[in-house]
């Protein structure tokens, strides 16, 4: 029996205009299991979605960076950045790919230094906006302890050579990619497979009594920890082949289906 259901975010939970539907509230607030969501967002763009499905368990941030409880903002989990990683991180990023779309967070905060069109992008989906910076970040991250720096570009090639490019500096970190357009760069401790493990062995539950959903990379730890890996119909073939399910897509309620037709099959 599934006693814990954790699930993504982004192409998971919220369909593909950043929000949650109708029917994937109903069915999350009908479930009998504690559902966490595991997000590389920060605590910040996580808060509209925990209230609105009235989540009490703990939730996972950062891409595991970030374990916190959401009625007390208590931490039980933090890996933030080094702080030599991040200065040297964003300098090669603004010094030498000058069209992504740069910003970075601490614990409560989202900072950039220019507002482009990644940010407005992200600003729609998350219905945040950051502070914005004077100088680089670079320079901010000396004075700063970030817990994520995230990447945005249009263009693959460039996303393509900028992953490889920071993979090259052997830095203690996680270089994620998130979507077709997003790079996400956590903790390389910032695992979203050890912020479920952390939360089941607190409440004392198998691996295999958990589920999970996920559509990207970024989710295949995730659901290569769990008994029940469930991935979305709009993952691609790669990711679905993780899964023991493929649900519905996210612009079909594919959570709220497998919480009502595939938890109790598993």
């Amino acid at each position: 029996m599934i006693q814990h259901v954790f699930s993504d975010m982004d192409g998971t939970l919220l369909n593909s205009h950043g929000e949650l539907s109708d029917t994937t509230i109903a069915a999350v607030k009908g479930s009998s299991v504690p559902v966490t969501l595991v997000s590389a967002r920060a605590p910040l763009e996580m808060a509209r979605a925990i209230a609105q499905l009235g989540l009490t368990a703990p939730q996972v941030a950062f891409n595991g960076g970030l374990i916190f409880q959401p009625q007390t903002g208590d931490v039980r989990l933090r890996e933030a950045l080094p702080a030599a990683a991040s200065q040297a991180l964003l300098t090669t990023i603004e010094r030498d790919f000058p069209s992504v779309s740069v910003s970075a967070y601490d614990q409560t905060t989202w900072y950039a230094h220019r507002i482009d069109a990644g940010i407005l992008h992200e600003q729609v989906l998350t219905h945040q906006s950051p502070v914005v910076v004077p100088g680089p970040l670079a320079t901010l991250a000396r004075t700063r302890q970030f817990l994520k720096i995230m990447l945005i570009g249009g263009d693959a090639a460039v996303m393509t050579t900028l992953q490889r490019t920071l993979t090259q500096l052997n830095l203690p970190v996680s270089i994620k990619q998130s979507g077709q357009e997003y790079l996400e760069i956590t903790s390389e401790r910032a695992q979203k497979s050890r912020g479920i493990a952390a939360i089941l062995r607190q409440r004392g539950i198998s691996a295999q009594a958990a589920a999970a959903f996920g559509d990207g990379h970024n989710d295949l730890p995730m659901l290569q920890t769990v008994g029940l890996p469930i991935v979305m119909g709009n993952a691609t073939p790669e990711i679905q082949a993780a899964g023991r399910y493929v649900t519905k897509t996210n612009d079909e309620n594919g959570v709220a289906y497998g919480l009502t037709h595939l938890l109790t099959t598993g």
